[in-house]
């Protein structure tokens, strides 16, 4: 296999960009850095793609190496063949060539090589070419004897049968049509069993649907049900269905060993080839629905972490609860500690004025702009607190719902208690919450991220699979916000490309022995940071008010003497720059001509563009133009809900059957997919994403349940 001419077929682009990928890859360059820097090289693919082409790679690297290690085994056992050699190279996935392998590979002891063993095959051979007159019980009788440990003609026969069934079960041909005709025509059921807890599963209690039609979250529902024992699940398949398949293959109509034939066919099916491919096609299913739901975990989390940061804020984070009281802490704009405390508004205690007194003079002494109320226990009646108290202080003050998802997984981890070794689990809660407001991406970014609530089954998941696309995603963000290097904590550091969790220790390590960087070329100083590092970080680090104003952009070390070309080519220099005078810059550019331009100063056109991009604005964060998170000031609770209303909201969760979309009442309510659109949509994300805010109609509300079904289907100012 030419895996260069693959994967430019597959993705759509030139050999020599597929073919200059694969070599940067190689060279340990990181897919944010590739995709950043070295777009010439590859024709300006996105991250994503670019990790979509790596994770490709390594599956057609695999399956080159499997290949090669099957024909090594086959040409040991000395049956290789032509044939084999063709089959093998025309070869596309791992399970064709493991169907080619199984009849060779070394089997723990079955029915049918314990027949071979006693020199039954010749037998086999005979009955499945169904060209033979004589009688099968007096062509056993010759391999009848005590030597051959076969004591009888049917003894004999019944190996042969054996041998052919399994002849069937292997063969990779039959293998590849029966798995068509289950994707096609089989069902999957599920019965419910009579088990404490079961009622969870009662809407799979008879279930039956198309193997090809069941939608992935509903896979893993069932298979959930299953491994908690309160399902039993299984496929079904008309066996006629599946035997006439099989009788194309291997009958011969007419002939004298046709009986025995059709036996044998129904033994291997119901014995070998349909539990073996019933076991494939609940794997293949649930490895569909968990990259289905891998998927929209990144697809949901991205936005997440993208969400715009409300800076030059002093926020207050609450964190409620009810026995332990509420935690509270006030961080300043950049994000440090002023002031702690716990109040207890909430029951059992209900000391409302107390509370109410002790945050008053708080959030005057420290001028708190905003309240960030963690959406968790006890969280209806805090809000209801917060409203009380920004009604009765002396300056403009707002609250916001946050997301407290994974906060205690934070307090609780040993990175929260380095950076707070002063503090319980419970304050150290407060500070994240108030954090996750002023820049969600550097505080999310400290906690597990499968902790943060915005997929579906993702314990379900293979962990090893999802904890690399999340990671992935986590880096393609941090490196496409970029990260001071001056504030950046050493979780935040880690996600820089080229960067690990030592060499990021080993940064703030130095930053503080020189109380500051004031130039990315103080990088290579760091322990551990040598130039392949130097190469893949330096451009993701911003340093504000350094030395050189393109340390507080995303030009590249490598391009600031064609960045400078560039300046002096229009007669601008690094004052205007900081002096944010560049606004004309991208005319000018275009004016003059952007291939001229860019071979006047040495660099691709691509990066000419990010390059007047950044000189245009140094230090902008692409997240500003992201919404800002919903500020409030009134209460509204589920009982005030009615039918027909019209309320902002923000969707928190994208699933396959919809959407989660925060209104403000603590419940977030539901827009079910057929409410998503008046047009036909495939999937909720095709329309929606984490962050959006939108408006949405009431159209259902169970208070008993806490249930709110929302409409986007003509909502004003959605269009």
């Amino acid at each position: 296999m030419d895996i260069i001419e693959q994967l430019s077929m597959e993705f759509k682009l030139k050999k020599e960009y597929a073919k200059n990928i694969i070599e940067l890859l190689d060279a340990g360059d990181t897919i944010p850095f590739i995709a950043r820097y070295r777009k010439e090289m590859h024709g300006s693919c996105d991250d994503q793609v670019l990790r979509e082409f790596s994770d490709r790679l390594n599956y057609l690297r695999n399956l080159q190496k499997r290949k090669e290690e099957v024909e090594n085994s086959i040409r040991e056992q000395e049956k290789w063949t032509e044939e084999l050699e063709q089959k093998l190279k025309k070869a596309k996935t791992l399970t064709e060539v493991e169907d080619i392998y199984r009849p060779y590979k070394p089997k723990r002891k079955t029915r049918a090589s314990v027949a071979i063993a006693k020199g039954l095959e010749p037998l086999a051979d005979v009955i499945q070419a169904q060209t033979t007159t004589e009688d099968l019980l007096t062509l056993a009788g010759e391999y009848v004897g005590e030597e051959k440990e076969v004591n009888s003609p049917e003894e004999a026969l019944q190996g042969a049968q054996d041998i052919i069934a399994e002849r069937i079960s292997d063969d990779s041909e039959l293998r590849k049509t029966m798995r068509e005709v289950i994707k096609n025509f089989a069902f999957i059921h599920s019965t419910l069993v009579e088990k404490e807890g079961n009622e969870v599963y009662e809407m799979y209690a008879d279930h039956n649907e198309q193997v090809k039609n069941i939608p992935s979250h509903r896979i893993l529902a069932i298979n959930r049900g299953e491994k908690d024992e309160c399902l039993k699940v299984a496929i079904e398949l008309d066996e006629n269905v599946a035997l006439e398949e099989i009788k194309k293959a291997y009958i011969i109509e007419g002939s004298t060993t046709q009986e025995v034939m059709e036996t044998v066919i129904a033994d291997s099916y119901k014995r070998l080839l349909f539990p073996s491919l019933e076991n494939e096609c609940r794997t293949e299913l649930t490895d569909f629905a968990s990259e289905q739901a891998i998927k929209m975990f990144e697809v949901n989390l991205k936005p997440l972490l993208l969400q715009s940061p409300l800076k030059n804020n002093v926020i207050m984070g609450f964190d409620p609860g009810y026995r332990m009281g509420c935690k509270v802490a006030i961080i300043d704009d950049h994000g440090e500690v002023l002031d702690t405390t716990v109040v207890y508004p909430t029951p059992p205690f209900n000391k409302t004025e107390e509370s109410l007194e002790k945050l008053k003079k708080l959030v005057e002494k420290h001028k708190v702009d905003i309240v960030a109320v963690g959406n968790g226990t006890a969280s209806k009646e805090s809000e209801i607190f917060i409203c009380e108290l920004i009604k009765q202080v002396n300056r403009p003050l707002n609250y916001a719902m946050v997301n407290e998802a994974g906060a205690s997984v934070y307090s609780a981890s040993k990175l929260g208690a380095e950076e707070f070794p002063d503090y319980d689990v419970n304050l150290r809660s407060a500070v994240s919450i108030a954090r996750r407001l002023q820049d969600p991406l550097a505080e999310l970014i400290k906690i597990d991220v499968k902790s943060i609530g915005v997929g579906q089954y993702q314990h379900d998941m293979p962990q090893k699979r999802l904890t690399d696309v999340l990671t992935g995603v986590v880096e393609d963000c941090v490196n496409s916000v970029g990260v001071d290097l001056n504030t950046a904590s050493p979780s935040l550091l880690s996600y820089v490309s080229g960067l690990n969790g030592s060499i990021a220790k080993n940064i703030v390590e130095y930053r503080k022995e020189i109380n500051q960087f004031t130039s990315r070329e103080q990088l290579l100083k760091v322990k551990k940071l040598g130039p392949k590092a130097y190469e893949q970080c330096a451009g993701f680090l911003r340093i504000v008010d350094g030395e050189n104003v393109l340390d507080n952009t995303a030009v590249h070390p490598e391009s600031y003497e064609s960045a400078q070309k560039l300046l002096k080519l229009f007669n601008l220099n690094d004052q205007d720059v900081k002096d944010g005078n560049l606004e004309t810059l991208a005319s000018l550019v275009k004016l003059k001509g952007e291939e001229k331009v860019a071979t006047e100063i040495g660099v691709g056109v691509p990066t000419l563009v990010d390059m007047v991009k950044e000189l245009s604005k140094p230090g902008r964060d692409i997240r500003e133009d992201m919404p800002k998170p919903v500020l409030r000031a009134e209460l509204l609770s589920l009982e005030n809900l009615k039918e027909g209303m019209v309320i902002k909201g923000t969707v928190r969760n994208v699933i396959d059957f919809g959407a989660f979309v925060d209104i403000g009442v603590h419940q977030d309510g539901l827009v079910h997919i057929s409410q998503i659109s008046n047009k036909y949509i495939k999937h909720p994300s095709d329309a929606l994403k984490v962050g959006q805010q939108l408006n949405v109609k009431v159209i259902g509300v169970d208070v008993k349940k806490k249930r709110i079904q929302l409409t986007i289907k003509d909502c004003p100012q959605n269009d």
